[in-house]
């Protein structure tokens, strides 16, 4: 192949490259993907009273919660929650979905709870709120949802196994 014919070749790419240029593309840069459709909201399930219900657990205890527009009053098993749950860390726990969802003081809650002690009801009559609240208004699902109180805290107490004093620990050792 001779100097001229390498020439020629040559001018023949760059007219190549000139009629149609090439996208170009990095390597790092990643295919780009098209959104997903924003997903569906649920439907909003109200009994013939106006009502939200919903069921939450906690450990041992489960809270029946009815939700209703209102004034914030919040009952439980027939009292007002500052006799029932004395400890205000226990009202600001039931309080957390309202203030997630920024709805406090707008709807009325009568819950009924059975089993477990006075935190496992308060995390209990909680999770209750957060689904009946997204039921109620299933525009709240994603911020209540994001919050975690959707998720149903699966831990509970480990039962007590035969040759042990507890779960776990082991009766005391004695030498002699």
């Amino acid at each position: 192949m001779s100097d001229t014919d390498t020439v020629q070749s040559l001018s023949d790419l760059k007219d190549l490259t000139d009629a149609a240029p090439a996208p170009v593309v990095a390597e790092t840069q990643a295919p780009v993907i098209p959104a997903a459709p924003p997903a569906p909201l649920r439907d909003q399930e109200i009994d013939a009273q106006g009502r939200a219900y919903a069921t939450g657990r906690r450990k041992d205890a489960v809270a029946r919660v009815w939700l209703k527009p209102g004034s914030g009053k919040i009952t439980v098993n027939g009292r007002d929650q500052e006799v029932y749950f004395a400890r205000p860390t226990l009202r600001l726990v039931i309080a957390q979905p309202f203030q997630v969802a920024d709805r406090t003081g707008q709807y009325d809650v009568i819950a009924t709870v059975k089993g477990g002690g006075l935190s496992g009801q308060a995390g209990a009559v909680k999770h209750g709120i957060a689904q009946a609240l997204s039921k109620y208004e299933p525009v709240l699902r994603g911020a209540v949802k994001a919050a975690g109180f959707l998720t149903r805290d699966s831990r509970v107490v480990e039962r007590k196994k035969y040759g042990r004093a507890k779960a776990r620990r082991s009766f005391q050792f004695s030498k002699r």
